[in-house]
């Protein structure tokens, strides 16, 4: 039997950095931190909704959290004259406050933008769940989605993966579509992997989008070559 793993937790500390980086001194802070963490990631996740977030990473000092937050949509977030990263940031303060047993943190927001957002598979899943949600019918959204990818430069290959009650039908079932090349097992491949969620009146779909984008080699490897 072979096992699933995650795409970006299987290629940590090779390609891969970690998104929360911190260091704890003792277990009860190092609990305190990942419900800190956990809980952010929650909020931000149900309220940055549609805002084409790609990334979340979270740093921290002493008794300061700073959250980075990528998107290719950085105006929307940010607001007219900063008033919507001002509301984030209290938002999170006060979700912070909501845990039992953790001190107040102070939280600093940074927005980040990020170029050629089809290359993107946080992104590209949301394409697909926006035109799931709209009623287009999911054979169309994959194919066009597609098309939209692979028309990057940078992709070399992409796999969307859907399932639950397509098209309304009682029975769910799964349907999947491939272009190019998606090497899950090479450790160097740059393989970017997202999951997101449709919310249709019949039911919810999951939607899974893997886009591979070449390899990854160090300096060292590079200059022997």
């Amino acid at each position: 039997m072979t096992h699933t793993v995650h795409p970006y937790a299987h290629r940590l500390g090779i390609i891969r950095d970690w998104k929360s980086k911190w260091f704890s001194k003792t277990p009860a802070q190092y609990r305190e931190n990942v419900m800190i963490d956990s809980a952010i990631r929650r909020f931000l996740k149900k309220r940055l909704r549609g805002h084409y977030v790609t990334s979340v990473e979270i740093g921290r000092s002493e008794k300061t959290v700073r959250i980075l937050v990528k998107t290719s949509r950085p105006g929307i977030i940010i607001g007219r004259g900063g008033e919507g990263i001002t509301k984030l940031t209290k938002e999170i303060e006060k979700v912070v406050r909501g845990i039992k047993g953790v001190e107040p943190r102070v939280i600093r927001l940074d927005i980040e933008e990020v170029r050629s957002p089809e290359s993107l598979a946080p992104v590209v899943a949301y394409m697909v769940a926006e035109g799931l949600e709209k009623r287009q019918t999911f054979r169309r959204v994959l194919k066009q989605t597609v098309e939209k990818v692979m028309a990057n430069r940078d992709v070399q290959g992409v796999r969307i993966a859907i399932a639950g009650r397509l098209g309304g039908a009682e029975m769910s079932r799964t349907e999947e579509i491939k272009k190019g090349r998606v090497p899950l097992q090479t450790l160097r491949a740059d393989i970017d992997f997202s999951r997101e969620v449709a919310y249709l009146p019949y039911g919810v779909i999951g939607i899974k989008v893997w886009i591979y984008r070449g390899e990854i080699f160090s300096e060292k490897q590079g200059a022997k070559k």
